[in-house]
């Protein structure tokens, strides 16, 4: 199986860029045309296992979560000028995985490492039962869908796909060696599959995404020659911005 893993970080973040741009084309420029949608779906599932990927191996995880929110705050603001929607963007939702990917992390620490306290754990595990429960309130209770109408790009569903790419992840701590064991790429792309599962029921080809578990299997954990990490955070508003001066001059 290792022999197959020929996708390094960068490619596959680079075949997730091209089919988001495939998919907005298809929902700014041509509506019609389904079949740029159908493509566009595996866009998400390689961009929320790349994020989990980040957390992972970020050498600041402030900054790593500020790059992230910063960036989506300004396009949200300039999208709620543009439209008056408060559908929040996917890198608020990434941003909000992000934050219970860090609190995961502590609490596997509290409860697996050899600094282990209980309590700490106790305290952990409640306000990441919390934070999932919040994010559940802000996507489906009637008062935040169809009273303020805010939204989250991908939902509920979305925000949990990174968290569940990263519920095996035990490497690089003191954890006890059968842990560390769990920690590959088949069985976090199979949690992560749950997670791809829940998002069917938004749309009637969302059952696409489940197709990019191929190129994730094929992933070899290399961060690869070039990281391109700001590329991908300048790509998401400008490729949209692009578009929509397209779209303006088009029509």
């Amino acid at each position: 199986m290792s022999r197959l893993r020929i996708i390094d970080g960068t490619y596959l973040k680079l075949l997730a860029a091209l089919l988001m741009l495939i998919d907005h084309i298809g929902v700014i420029l041509i509506p019609n045309v389904i079949a740029l949608r159908i493509i566009g779906r595996l866009s998400f599932p390689i961009f929320a296992f790349m994020i989990s990927e980040g957390a992972k191996y970020t050498k600041s995880k402030l900054r790593y979560f500020l790059l992230m929110f910063l960036t989506g705050v300004l396009c949200q603001i300039v999208f709620y000028i543009v439209s008056g929607s408060l559908l929040m963007c996917i890198l608020i939702t990434f941003s909000a995985s992000v934050l219970m990917i860090y609190l995961l992390d502590y609490l596997k620490a509290c409860l697996f490492s050899e600094k282990r306290s209980s309590a700490r754990a106790a305290c952990a595990f409640a306000l990441f039962v919390i934070g999932i429960a919040l994010m559940w309130i802000l996507n489906y209770h009637p008062f935040f869908r169809k009273t303020v109408r805010l939204s989250f790009d991908a939902g509920f569903f979305g925000f949990l796909a990174p968290i569940f790419a990263s519920l095996f992840v035990f490497r690089g701590k003191d954890y006890p060696e059968g842990l560390k064991r769990l920690d590959t790429i088949p069985l976090r792309v199979l949690c992560f599959s749950a997670a791809l599962i829940g998002l069917i029921p938004i749309n009637k080809i969302q059952w696409v995404s489940l197709f990019a578990i191929i190129p994730l299997l094929l992933y070899s954990e290399k961060r690869g020659r070039f990281s391109l990490k700001y590329f991908f955070y300048l790509f998401y508003p400008l490729h949209l911005a692009g578009l929509w001066l397209i779209f303006q001059i088009i029509y």
